[in-house]
């Protein structure tokens, strides 16, 4: 017998000491040898059994299996503890299966569990040595070929409390071999699967006492295995595995202490519920829109049972365990010409010369802008009726604008609360929302008779709406021509609309719905909106408390998928009945009232299906981008008929992220608009019992370019109505319409004073579908038309900011309205920016997509924010005309100092930059060779470093500076590596929230989305202080406005010492939320499990050990004992 084992030991002087073992035959020296080896692999780090197996100790220990083995009379004195060292070692060792299958000690080990199947202790280490050699796809299958399922079998037993160790082994050995597929259909064809179950199902009804719950869940991890393959889904259905273990899975869930069988039950019930087709006639958007370089001749993609692929029998078994993983992203960019070179124009130079007319700011002489305003009002002496960032509590009514008048603000006096008395504070700017204060219910302040009550001040709006309850429909959903149809008496409807709109219960800053009416009938969508949706149109205001994140129930994923899972064996409750529907007639809604009523055909809607489920059940489908067949995620329609009280569950089933925020507290936003009648027109948060999973809706081939395997995502959520017959509005977001932002920028232009704000609206271009693509330049009025005095207007430095290029993302909306009220207010530091710098600010880079519900897409399907490398004019006329700017200010030598896009982030919490870097991008990629000569201008990081000190919402632990190759033509980059902007950032604002700072805990409305405009504001104004060239009469302004010097300015625009600190200590838990504890997945196996299986065998042998060891003590102290006895 020949065994040669070198080890590495770490002696105080830090040399190696090899232990050699020589060929000998005495059982003793044998048993010490194995003795040493075990104690010395059972202390410290894996790294000696790795050093071990390095140097061949994996094949040293495996021969000396096969020579043992093979003697007359095998001593399992040897074996037992060889076992043992062998399945420690086997599994550390990738290869470990191969060198068996090499040394033949797959047969040998075999033979011995066969020649033990009556002698337990011997079977369990046989058991744990086949369990490692199984982890190996290649050598799993080759057991299976020898017999060893078989044998399995004979040692899997029904129900018994004798050899429970050794049953759980076996469970855990047959579960590994068949993740090989020739096992999987071996044990099919044999008719395993029922006997599978039928030992499941007696282990589970015996085990009252959950003492088995291994044994229960091995059995289980066996079929999940098996129903990978379509042969074993089919074999068990045959074999009523559904209803089988449906009825366990139901008496399990509310069984913490069930997980492991939990788990295992509801991977196989997804696994087996078949795939379908989405119940949808296309799988492309009902709205098509020819457009230059689109075919609409293409007949569309129908779904078909052929579109879905099977994952299963053709499939051969791969050994990927000896393949090294290595841990690098791709997807960054390493090249280092790539990050540091400035590619030539993308067009001749010629055509940035017509750029210079959105440029008027750099030529104009202003002496028209004198003889315009005149001395018609006094503006020194009034105050203007500018809006302040914050918005005032108590305003005085708006006027409605009408067609047969100029719309004129009214003078009033607003209060000014400075943004640095804020900051100073370490107060939140709109509202300072505390954890202890009171959470916004959706039925707060709702009356037994199932209406709010009235705000002060309004008229008797509760009595218009018991007087004209039939009309609720009509009034929540107005046509887009009333109060402009050529009738010479207006309808019935449009009267009452125009009595609600002249009495306009609460004043909503930057918000007229006369005006928005008007804008509406400009805008221009793919299928010609005639309806309004009334939260626009009504308006919105913050809601006056928090809104907390969702706590999530408990098992609330396991239970909607069970409800799921119910309507295919269950049926017999399923009224399944189309109600709502953009590509087929359905019944009309009107005339049942048995189901809710939908729709969402106006501006931003976004609902292509609904389909009742049951009598408060709904499966609802959203419409994929126009002129593409993705990018469902986006959700905005109208809702009716319900009654007050009773929880409905609305299923969205076409998503396709795989997470959401919504399984982190986030909810969908509800705007009711009985509500909004009776004095709270806001939208709110609302929603229980959410959460968001994979579903077994299937992708079509065609969907995803040929490419099968993916899955449809549902969103599930209850809402309960605190209104009988009320209308409202749910939706992903707060959402923000293209003519909101119209009217918007309308009222602003209105709203400032012209002989101290530069506030001029362009066009842009016109996009695909026609709508104008505004441009805003806001800057300070030139002190006079001294020549000085134009000389320091001209050339203030450029900051350039855009918005919404992805129309999903609203919460950008809401940021970049924070940022252009906060810009043209009284504030003292917008006073100072506006001052000092030119904003270029394109607040909607992509109105079609907007216009018409789109979640990523323009017109023509693509996502605009890829198109930057080499956008073409009748393309993407948007994009090229925005890069086209730039490009202009670049060849002029007016650079922007920075260029920031702002969007909305569906996976993360906080709001935070990504910016570029080549030296983190490379040492990143692990290339420090590469990037250790380059020299960078490192204020890119300031910003961010500002903001997170200054903005409650903002946090610098999620921004990141790496440049990947997927994100080369996006704005950013392009903008950093075209134009040479150092700060060129993306900024990501949250859907959901917050989970540092004085937010924390607390999801965003649209209040802190607006704050975070202003402080970005208020951060572009410290980054110039800070900058080396910052001007002496700017530093003195700020110093003269924070009423101390430049030493304490860092002092009074800190956060508060407390919310840095609280920042800091949480900076671990802002990465990616990790995966959903209770996420079930499709998949029969994965690297965690493997993990989680080897730590547990691992434990196995080490209790044994330890139990073994205790017992010999107890025996020798029981005998020294008795010999003691006289």
């Amino acid at each position: 017998m020949g065994i040669e084992i070198i080890m590495q030991l770490e002696t105080p002087e830090g040399c190696l000491l090899v232990l050699s073992l020589q060929s000998s035959s005495d059982k003793a020296s044998i048993l010490s040898i194995l003795q040493v080896l075990g104690d010395l692999l059972s202390v410290g780090t894996d790294r000696r059994i790795h050093y071990m197996i390095s140097k061949g100790g994996s094949e040293a220990l495996l021969q000396t299996l096969v020579d043992t083995a093979r003697t007359a009379s095998p001593d399992y004195d040897i074996l037992l503890p060889l076992f043992r060292l062998l399945a420690k070692v086997g599994l550390r060792d990738k290869k470990f299966g191969q060198k068996a299958l090499e040394l033949e000690a797959l047969d040998v080990t075999l033979i011995l569990a066969r020649k033990n199947l009556t002698h337990s202790q011997n079977l369990l280490h046989c058991l744990w040595v086949l369990r490692v050699f199984a982890s190996s796809v290649t050598t799993g299958a080759m057991l299976g070929i020898n017999g060893a399922m078989e044998l399995l079998f004979k040692v899997i037993s029904p129900y018994t409390r004798k050899n429970t160790q050794t049953i759980r082994a076996a469970t855990e050995v047959l579960a590994a071999l068949l993740k090989s597929k020739s096992n999987t259909r071996r044990a099919v064809n044999r008719g395993y699967v029922t006997s599978l179950l039928r030992l499941h199902q007696d282990w589970h009804s015996h085990d009252t006492t959950n003492s088995y719950l291994q044994i229960r869940r091995g059995l289980l991890l066996c079929l999940r295995h098996i129903v990978t393959l379509r042969s074993g889904r089919e074999a068990f259905l045959v074999a009523q595995g559904m209803e089988t273990l449906f009825t366990i899975a139901q008496n399990c869930l509310d069984d913490k202490s069930m997980e492991p069988v939990t788990s295992a039950l509801l991977q196989i019930l997804r696994q087996c519920y078949p795939e379908s087709p989405l119940p949808l006639v296309t799988v492309s958007s009902a709205y098509v829109f020819p457009v230059p370089g689109c075919s609409s001749s293409e007949p569309p993609c129908t779904l078909t049972e052929e579109d879905l692929e099977d994952d299963g029998d053709e499939e051969v078994d791969q050994d990927t365990d000896s393949k090294d993983v290595r841990e690098e992203d791709d997807d960054l960019e390493t090249d280092v010409d790539k990050l540091s070179s400035e590619p030539g124009l993308d067009r001749p130079e010629g055509e940035l010369i017509q750029y210079e007319a959105m440029c008027h700011e750099l030529s104009d002489s202003f002496e028209e802008l004198a003889s315009k305003f005149g001395d018609v009002l006094n503006f020194e002496d009034t105050q203007h009726a500018n809006h302040c960032h914050i918005p005032s509590a108590a305003s005085p009514p708006q006027h409605c604008f009408n067609t047969d008048q100029s719309w004129r603000q009214e003078k009033e006096d607003v209060v000014q609360t400075s943004i640095l008395n804020m900051v100073k504070a370490g107060k939140a700017t709109m509202h300072l929302y505390s954890k202890n204060r009171p959470i916004m219910k959706l039925c707060q302040s709702v009356q037994q008779n199932g209406l709010g009550t009235d705000s002060p001040g309004t008229f008797d709006t509760k009595a218009f709406l018991e007087e004209d309850a039939w009309n609720i429909e009509e009034i929540s959903c107005p046509s887009i021509n009333v109060f402009f149809s050529n009738s010479c008496k207006p309808r019935e409807t449009d009267e009452r609309i125009s009595k609600l709109l002249h009495t306009h219960p609460r004043h909503i800053p930057f918000h007229d719905p006369c005006l928005y009416m008007a804008k509406t009938r400009k805008t221009r969508s793919v299928v010609d909106f005639k309806m309004m949706a009334f939260p626009d149109l009504w308006g919105h205001c913050p809601p006056p408390t928090a809104h907390s994140m969702l706590d999530r129930k408990w098992g609330i994923q396991r239970i909607k998928i069970l409800e799921d899972i119910r309507r295919f064996i269950q049926p017999s409750d399923i009224v399944n009945k189309v109600v709502f529907s953009l590509d087929e007639p359905w019944p009309s809604q009107d005339s049942d009232f048995n189901c809710l009523r939908f729709s969402s055909t106006f501006e931003s809607g976004n609902l292509r299906k609904a389909i009742q489920v049951r009598e408060s059940e709904y499966d609802l489908l959203v419409n994929a981008d126009v002129n593409s067949s993705q990018h469902q995620q986006w959700f905005y329609f109208k809702v009716s008929g319900m009654r007050a009280a009773v929880p409905y569950r609305f299923n969205i089933i076409n998503c396709e992220k795989p997470n959401s925020q919504f399984n982190y507290g986030m909810q969908p936003t509800l705007y009711s608009v009985k509500e909004a009648l009776l004095g709270r027109p806001n939208w709110i948060r609302t929603g229980s019992e959410i959460c968001y999973y994979k579903n077994h809706y299937r992708q079509s081939t065609a969907a995803t370019g040929g490419t099968s395997g993916k899955f449809y995502y549902t969103l599930t959520f209850a809402i309960t109505f605190p209104h009988n017959e009320d209308v409202c509005y749910l939706a992903y977001h707060y959402p923000y319409t293209y003519s909101s932002l119209m009217t918007h920028l309308d009222i602003l232009e209105k709203s400032i004073n012209p002989r101290q704000v530069y506030f001029r609206k362009d066009v842009l271009c016109q996009t695909l579908g026609g709508n104008p693509c505004p441009l805003v330049t806001i800057t300070a009025m030139p002190e006079s038309k001294s020549a000085d005095h134009l000389e320091q207007f001209r050339h203030r430095p450029y900051h350039v900011i855009t918005a919404r290029v992805h129309p999903g993302e609203s919460n950008s909306s809401w940021v970049m309205k924070g940022i252009l009220e906060f810009l043209v207010s009284n504030d003292p530091v917008a006073r100072l920016l506006r001052e000092n710098f030119m904003f270029k600010i394109i607040p909607m880079l992509n109105p079609d997509g907007v216009i018409n519900g789109n979640h990523r897409c323009s017109l023509r399907g693509e996502d605009l924010n890829r198109q930057w490398l080499s956008p073409q004019a009748h393309l993407q006329p948007t994009v090229y005309h925005a890069k086209g700017l730039i490009l202009y200010l670049n060849s002029i030598g007016r650079t922007p100092v920075v260029f920031c896009d702002l969007h909305g982030h569906s996976q993360k919490k906080n709001v935070f930059l990504y910016g570029c870097s080549m030296k983190e991008t490379l040492w990143q990629a692990g290339c420090a060779a590469g990037g250790s000569a380059l020299v960078e201008d490192v204020s890119y990081r300031m910003l961010p470093k500002i903001l997170d000190k200054l903005a409650p919402a903002f946090t610098m632990s999620s921004c990141s500076f790496l440049v990947e190759k997927s994100r080369a033509a996006t704005a950013r980059v392009v903008v950093w590596r075209e134009m040479g902007v150092s700060r060129s950032y993306t900024m990501e604002s949250s859907y959901c929230g917050c989970n540092q700072g004085p937010y924390q805990g607390l999801q965003f409305g649209t209040g802190e989305l607006e704050e975070m405009g202003a402080m970005f504001c208020l951060g572009l104004l410290i980054l110039e202080l800070k900058s080396v060239g910052c001007s002496p009469q700017l530093l003195a302004q700020a110093t003269t406005l924070l009423n101390a010097n430049e030493d304490t300015l860092d002092h009074h625009l800190q956060r508060c010492l407390d919310s840095s600190k609280f920042s800091s200590r949480n900076m671990s838990e802002l990465d990616d939320e990790p995966p959903c504890m209770e996420e079930i997945d499709y998949i029969g196996d994965n690297s965690s499990d493997q993990e989680q299986i080897f730590s547990e065998l691992d434990k196995q042998i080490q209790e044994y050990a330890f139990n073994k060891n205790k017992g010999q003590e107890d025996e020798e102290g029981t005998g020294r004992q008795r010999r003691a006895i006289p």
